[in-house]
């Protein structure tokens, strides 16, 4: 959804927003990243405008913002749909099912026979079911390969069966438990939580934060006694370094 031309997208809350992050850092530039956030949180993606926006906010240059935006991957410069679909593709996940995953997932969502791509979208962009897909290298959950988030929340231990039943139920509307973090949301409204700013805080951190996998090491330490040597009361020094030529 844009806005109507002429006018800017970024209304009076957002510039109250955008006011109040600045203000979390002693120098303003520091708060590009939740701006960026925050301008996704409004337009579903980061635009040019947006990328204005943020530069005549905190007094840098648009190749400055750009910069940043086409640095970081969640920052999107197209449209995304109401929901993201991140699947890891890295070594592990990749092993035990994630390229399978994907693909199975890119060949329902596609059209005319076509898969759908990395970064792109079934349905208009920003509409109840609308669905981006993308590859990710890494989802720091090994543990758990393979993973999927939808809209960086974690559902994991997939398989292509369990994935593709997934992205039916966000295109029938519902909203599925994460198996761990919080309630599933949107992807508009996971940035603006990104931003810093919390529409339910409380449901927010309902959900689980960890997993018996993830805690199993501690389990057997606590179990068995095991624990790591204590830091020495002095601690040796350094080498020297060589002097330069």
């Amino acid at each position: 959804m844009t806005a109507p031309e002429g006018s800017s997208p970024f209304d009076e809350v957002t510039r109250q927003r955008t006011k109040e992050i600045i203000a979390r850092y002693p120098q303003p530039r520091s708060a590009l990243l939740p701006l960026l956030h925050l301008v996704q949180s409004v337009e579903g993606h980061v635009s040019q405008e947006g990328i204005r926006y943020c530069a005549e906010a905190l007094d840098l240059t648009t190749a400055e913002v750009s910069a940043v935006a086409t640095f970081y991957t969640m920052y999107k410069r197209t449209p995304c749909g109401e929901h993201l679909v991140s699947v890891c593709t890295n070594t592990l996940c990749a092993a035990l099912g994630g390229d399978a995953i994907f693909e199975r997932i890119a060949e329902k969502l596609g059209e005319d026979g076509k898969p759908l791509g990395h970064e792109e979208t079934a349905g208009e962009p920003g509409t109840p079911g609308s669905i981006t897909i993308e590859r990710v290298e890494c989802l720091a959950a090994c543990d758990f390969a393979p993973v999927i988030q939808v809209n960086y929340e974690y559902f994991d231990n997939q398989t292509v069966e369990s994935a593709e039943q997934l992205v039916d139920a966000l295109r029938r509307g519902e909203k599925p438990a994460p198996t761990r973090g919080a309630p599933l949301t949107d992807f508009r409204t996971a940035e603006l939580e990104l931003a810093g700013f919390h529409p339910d805080l409380a449901a927010s951190v309902e959900g689980p934060s960890a997993a018996p996998e993830t805690l199993r090491g501690v389990e057997l330490a606590a179990e068995r006694g095991w624990a790591a040597p204590a830091l020495p009361d002095e601690m040796p020094a350094f080498p020297a370094l060589p002097e330069k030529s």
